[in-house]
């Protein structure tokens, strides 16, 4: 079975930008929301939204371009969860929050019906549940639900794999007192384009961890929204990238602290080599009025190993009241830190295989908390794959002092 992608609509000319003044947003959550393609005007790279991305790399995708593409489907459904076929209203009445960019809303109405991924309420799913999307070069367009029901436990991976120009919404909606793991991976070929929005409403009382890992793929723009839907909440999210020459991974996440007494973290962590490889990681957070007792924080770590890679990283907190029981955020990018050089050198390691050591002691944290052993193992093996062709004696480490 295959996500069929065919998008019949055409760009409204309401929504092209003309060349005049961006006027950006005051606050995070005056942006637009809106199942409507015509509420989007196309990017021009102007926009706050999307100043780092390579828009003009991106018209097939952000102009609605319809090639009948599809990616192919493979589901591992362990006993108690399914999947069907829904329409684009149904979704929304099982709560699919409102696409938030172009590429979102073109995802969503460019998508031959929603793929929707259900786990019952009081399921508790040992093993996890797989889904495994492969381009074959085209152009596709696709909408995913998960819901997950009440008190109930599952762990879920979608994997991305191939060759596709493929703008993804993905809506994830838990009820109260449920217990999520949603891992996406994105090993594309070194062609492939992905834009995707992930939506995550984690219910009353209930836990949510999303887990990003990017490590293919040509221009990867990934946005991860999280919203609560009560008191009580908990929400984390994870990263992992990792970008070699000619690769542009995008990182956007906004956690929007409406419900009291909630928390998220969000840990990101990226490497780059070669001269042109590009990350971006954008992390926005808003405690509003009403979100007392909030207790966030966001890190976000890049790791240089050649010269002419470049990181940028924002992260923006905004509150809107001082009720709170803590909030933080911090980013750093620099290169291999000399003091670890040496002490793995003063223990007669090789300094070519201190480096490397040290470039996976920086990620091994973070992949660990995964909790998917194969997922964990796969992924440590593609960053063994990226060091052991790299050079990373081209770039000194940073002054220990």
């Amino acid at each position: 079975m295959s996500l069929l992608t065919q998008n019949p609509s055409t760009p409204n000319p309401r929504a092209h930008s003309h060349g005049g003044p961006v006027v950006p947003d005051q606050s995070r959550a005056e942006r637009t929301r809106s199942f409507d393609p015509a509420d989007f005007a196309v990017p021009t790279g102007r926009e706050e939204d999307w100043r780092f991305t390579p828009v003009a790399d991106l018209h097939s995708l952000l102009g609605g371009e319809s090639t009948g593409g599809a990616l192919s489907r493979e589901e591992s459904l362990p006993e108690g969860v399914t999947t069907s076929v829904i329409t684009s209203e149904q979704a929304r009445e099982l709560g699919a929050p409102e696409p938030a960019d172009r590429a979102a809303v073109l995802a969503a109405s460019g998508s031959d019906g929603v793929l929707h991924l259900q786990v019952p309420a009081d399921a508790d799913v040992s093993a996890p549940v797989h889904l495994r999307l492969s381009g074959d070069g085209g152009t596709a367009y696709g909408h995913v639900l998960v819901t997950v029901g009440r008190f109930a436990r599952a762990t879920v991976v979608v994997e991305h794999t191939g060759d596709a120009r493929y703008s993804e919404l993905l809506s994830v909606v838990t009820g109260d007192g449920s217990d999520l793991t949603l891992v996406s991976t994105q090993e594309w070929a070194d062609s492939a384009q992905h834009l995707a929005q992930h939506d995550v409403v984690v219910g009353r009382d209930a836990r949510v961890r999303h887990i990003a890992v990017t490590l293919g793929g040509g221009v990867v723009r990934l946005s991860t929204n999280a919203t609560y839907a009560g008191p009580g909440a908990s929400f984390e999210g994870l990263g992992v990238y990792f970008a070699d020459s000619g690769q542009h991974l995008e990182h956007r996440l906004f956690v929007d602290h409406e419900a009291p007494h909630c928390t998220s973290n969000v840990e990101y962590k990226g490497a780059l080599q070669g001269e042109t490889a590009r990350t971006v990681w954008v992390g926005d957070v808003l405690i509003r009025a009403a979100a007392e007792g909030t207790d966030t924080y966001e890190l976000n770590r890049n790791l240089v190993l050649t010269d002419g890679a470049r990181a940028d990283s924002v992260p923006n907190l905004e509150i809107e009241t001082g009720e709170i029981a803590g909030a933080g955020h911090a980013s750093t990018t620099g290169r291999l830190d000399a003091q670890h050089l040496f002490y793995l050198q003063s223990r007669g390691i090789p300094v070519e295989e201190a480096r490397q050591l040290v470039v996976r002691g920086f990620f091994a944290s973070t992949i660990g908390r995964i909790g998917v052993p194969e997922v964990t193992e796969r992924i440590m093996g593609a960053i063994e794959a990226e060091l052991a062709g790299a050079d990373l004696s081209s770039l000194a480490p940073a002054d220990a002092s």
